[in-house]
């Protein structure tokens, strides 16, 4: 994984900007410093001696205006002449038709200088000439002295006093400059490469680090790491860039949480969706199952009858009996699940009254003393003698009832059961307390379920349908209200609170 990693950075640095750009820097720097000086050796020399040549044309432009002028044989000289022929280190010297000489600059020796330039004139063996341009006044002619192994341009031309002037200038010079020149540019060239490969380097690592920020921010906004940020230092291109790349990263981050948010309600609406249907699968089973054993019942009872099993009219009442229990206790769940079904739709009106929550619960425990007795259950009705709630009495009884006919249905060992009213800061509380097993504590949660029986053999028998707390579920939530149920020592209690405001 490190030698990968290194070898990752290594193409990357391989790759990157900087280099790239330092490589074109240094190439365009020694590429124009090569193409100069093959420029040089290849075109100054020649570039010089034309300037050469213009000079020794200029030289002689001048000596014929000081002829014109009279001032070439006066005893001060031209002093014009001399920086000229100084200027352009040209020797020159005028003869007259008879080789005498005239005038002279450039050489204290006058032999000397004659005697060099009667052998350009008559070609001696120590020299050898080509004419490189001619005009009607002078030609130049290039010049090679193998005696001193030099290369001179030469000017030979009639003045307009009849008179000659030769004028002399060494080559050698000029090669020189050529040699000097290329070395020197050679010597900048290196020096320009070295310091266009640092100023380069430089500058563009000024420019490619944010480059590299920015590939740094976008690499962790693929993570979906939105806490990074680029830090602008200025207004430039890359600036923009980085601050669009902000924009864009506040953006994705609200998106992708906005998002989230969607697909969560969409898990949460699939999963209540699934929930709904197997409600409704689970409800239709139940339906289907509380319905099956009265209807068979009633379709059992009603075919002996009419084939008149037994002729006795005893046997005929107790089979119309059944029918009539079965058929009652049928009639009692469909009303039991058109009110669930219309509390939990909200279309069941809900009329908040203040009532006197003792009374209540008095006259409950009167519908209720028979059943009792029956079974030989205690009650026992425990708090104040009067206390008023805000609540629907008609859906507030029928709450009560279910807790008493459980509590009836169920009461075992001292078949007692207590009722009790406990004010509070803003509620009242009422449970009722029957002795007996307790529930199960898996199943604690799923009694206020349409349908659930912890003991369905027994719920059976009392003739139960596993409605009644799913409605004083519903009855509790149409008050805001909470109920709930606790496990005792010795028995259950059921409770409910009511608003006591006034």
């Amino acid at each position: 994984m490190r030698s990968a990693g290194r070898n990752r950075r290594f193409v990357q640095r391989k790759h990157s900007i900087t280099a790239k750009v330092t490589v074109v820097i240094i190439s365009i720097v020694a590429g124009t410093v090569l193409l100069c000086w093959l420029l040089n050796t290849a075109l100054l020399e020649t570039y010089y001696a034309n300037y050469k040549q213009d000079g020794l044309g200029e030289a002689y432009v001048a000596v014929n205006n000081a002829v014109l002028d009279g001032t070439l044989y006066s005893e001060d000289g031209n002093v014009e002449l001399e920086k000229i022929g100084a200027k352009a280190n040209i020797t020159m010297v005028v003869l007259n038709p008879e080789s005498k000489l005239l005038y002279r600059q450039g050489s204290n020796d006058d032999d000397t200088v004659r005697q060099q330039f009667w052998e350009i004139l008559f070609m001696t063996e120590s020299g050898s000439t080509e004419i490189i341009s001619q005009t009607g006044s002078y030609d130049i002619q290039k010049y090679w002295d193998s005696r001193l192994d030099t290369e001179y341009l030469i000017l030979r031309g009639n003045l307009i006093d009849g008179n000659q002037v030769f004028m002399r200038t060494a080559m050698a010079s000029i090669r020189e400059s050529v040699n000097i020149a290329n070395r020197f540019l050679a010597y900048l060239g290196i020096l320009g490469i070295v310091v266009g490969a640092v100023v380069s380097f430089l500058v563009t690592r000024k420019i490619t680090n944010p480059i590299l920020q920015l590939a740094d921010l976008s690499r962790r906004m693929t993570n979906l790491d939105f806490d990074a940020k680029f830090q602008s230092r200025g207004k430039d291109e890359i600036d923009f860039l980085g601050e669009h790349m902000n924009e864009l990263s506040a953006t994705l981050e609200r998106t992708i949480s906005d998002l989230k948010s969607a697909n969560n309600e969409l898990l949460r609406d699939i999963e209540k969706k699934n929930q709904i249907d197997a409600m409704r699968k689970e409800f239709l089973s139940n339906v289907s199952h509380e319905l099956k054993t009265p209807l068979a019942l009633i379709q059992g009872y009603a075919e002996g009858l009419k084939e008149c099993v037994n002729d006795d009219a005893q046997s005929r009442e107790f089979y119309c009996e059944v029918i009539m229990d079965e058929a009652d206790k049928m009639n009692r769940m469909v009303k039991q699940l058109l009110t669930l079904n219309q509390l939990e739709s909200g279309s069941e009106m809900v009329t908040m009254e203040r009532f006197d929550l003792r009374e209540l619960i008095d006259g409950v425990a009167q519908s209720t003393a028979i059943l009792r007795e029956q079974n030989g259950i205690s009650l026992a009705i425990e708090g104040p003698e009067q206390i008023c709630v805000w609540a629907d009495e008609f859906k507030t009884e029928e709450v009560l009832t279910n807790y008493m006919s459980n509590a009836i249905h169920y009461a075992d060992g001292e078949k007692r059961i207590v009722i009790s009213v406990t004010p509070r800061e803003d509620v009242v509380r009422v449970s009722v307390f029957n002795t007996g097993p307790r529930i199960p504590e898996e199943d604690l949660e799923n009694i206020w379920t349409k349908f659930y029986k912890v003991d369905k053999a027994r719920t059976r028998e009392y003739g139960g349908s596993g409605i009644g707390l799913s409605i004083v579920k519903a009855i509790m939530d149409s008050f805001h209200r909470q109920c709930g149920v606790i496990n005792h020592g010795d028995g259950v209690e059921f409770w409910f609170e009511l608003d006591s405001r006034c």
